[in-house]
């Protein structure tokens, strides 16, 4: 068999697997939304690294220069003398707070493609600190650079004989505009999509060439770079500030079957009327909820059929009425009443049978009957 063929062989499996993995279901483990602040998840980097953060870059990171506005994270580039440097912005990871082995890793971001702008979402490996890089490994979702409208998947590591080894893909799309970026990273393989189309893949199946990094835990990362190796050292200063839209990041795992969905309230995709507060159960539970209040979570549901809702409440007062129905109203799922369980951190759960589609999609809960707090949703068979 050829080399060619081999190749083409390797790309048709990856594609077929992909469709496997969403056939599977996937399981939302963690998100941020950005609604209206950005999660205790992130740290923020500061200063300029060692060598320009491994680039030559020119920008000095700031955490004032990542914001939240209508509810999407803005990483803004700016000529701003600060620490020594002409140019700032930021970048963040979630390094020693959230890391992930395998699963789906998206992003929804319109880029500014400004000449010597770098953004880039991406992972790195959580023993990054004992084993430095590229042993580490890095899983690039994406990368754009200057005016181009094109965008980079790419995977670096150390390969088999302790070089450098990098491998990448690229696709064309209207970068300013909002894109899902995303890999899905197995035992097998690491695919890379734009609004769920593949255009890349790399076979990591038993390690091969060296590919052991890809098998173990990594953090996230998003940031906008000023300048540096890969876009150079001419920065149209006039296009300054230059900013990076992340609409929400989101992390699935394939669910087993048979595992319950746990959806914590306070990882929603839109709602209307309630606010997040400490848990005594630890997190955060959903409060303030009042009658026509609502919330919606995306949810993958694995097969059709009968499936208990499990709802994990609290009441000071005298209880409530939940509606579970499919975002937008309809269908109507069925209700379950909240009882007054004597304090707003008193908790209980309380459960019903509903009727459940297979496939992505979004559920909601509407109140209604207000006056309950609401920590988790359970979904089980």
């Amino acid at each position: 068999m050829t080399g060619r063929l081999r190749h083409l062989l390797a790309l048709a499996l990856g594609l077929f697997c992909g469709q496997l993995a969403f056939a599977q279901g996937w399981q939302l483990v963690w998100q941020d939304e950005f609604h209206g602040s950005i999660s205790p998840d992130w740290v923020f980097e500061t200063g300029n690294g060692t060598n320009g953060w491994g680039n030559n870059e020119l920008q000095y990171y700031r955490r004032e220069n990542a914001t939240v506005e209508n509810d999407a994270l803005v990483i803004t580039a700016r000529r701003e003398d600060f620490g020594g440097f002409r140019y700032t912005s930021a970048r963040m990871k979630t390094q020693g707070r959230k890391s992930f082995k395998y699963g789906r890793i998206e992003a929804r971001i319109a880029l500014p493609a400004k000449l010597g702008t770098w953004p880039a979402f991406w992972m790195l490996g959580s023993n990054i600190g004992s084993v430095g890089w590229p042993a580490s490994g890095e899983i690039d979702v994406m990368e754009q650079v200057n005016t181009s409208s094109e965008v980079h998947g790419t995977v670096h590591w150390r390969a088999d004989n302790g070089s450098h080894a990098s491998y990448g893909g690229r696709t064309g799309t209207s970068v300013t505009n909002y894109h899902v970026y995303a890999v899905e990273w197995d035992a097998k393989f690491i695919r890379w999509f734009v609004d769920g189309q593949q255009y890349h893949v790399i076979d990591i199946t038993n390690n091969a060439g060296g590919t052991e990094e890809f098998h173990k835990d990594f953090f996230l990362l998003l940031n906008m770079a000023v300048g540096g190796n890969w876009p150079g050292f001419n920065v149209d200063e006039s296009a300054l500030p230059a900013r990076m839209h992340v609409d929400y990041v989101r992390v699935y795992q394939l669910q087993a079957p048979g595992t319950a969905i746990t959806l914590e309230a306070e990882r929603f995709a839109v709602m209307q009327g309630v606010q997040a507060e400490a848990c005594s159960e630890g997190g955060q539970n959903l409060g303030w909820i009042d009658a026509g209040d609502w919330v919606v979570w995306d949810v993958n549901v694995p097969e059709s059929g009968t499936y208990t809702v499990q709802y994990r409440v609290a009441s000071l007062g005298g209880g409530g009425v939940i509606q579970l129905e499919r975002a937008g109203g309809s269908p109507v799922y069925g209700s379950v009443y909240v009882p007054a369980t004597g304090g707003w951190q008193n908790w209980t759960t309380v459960s019903h049978q509903v009727q459940l589609a297979a496939g992505q999609q979004q559920i909601a809960v509407k109140a209604l009957v207000g006056g309950w707090n609401l920590n988790w949703l359970k979904i089980s068979r």
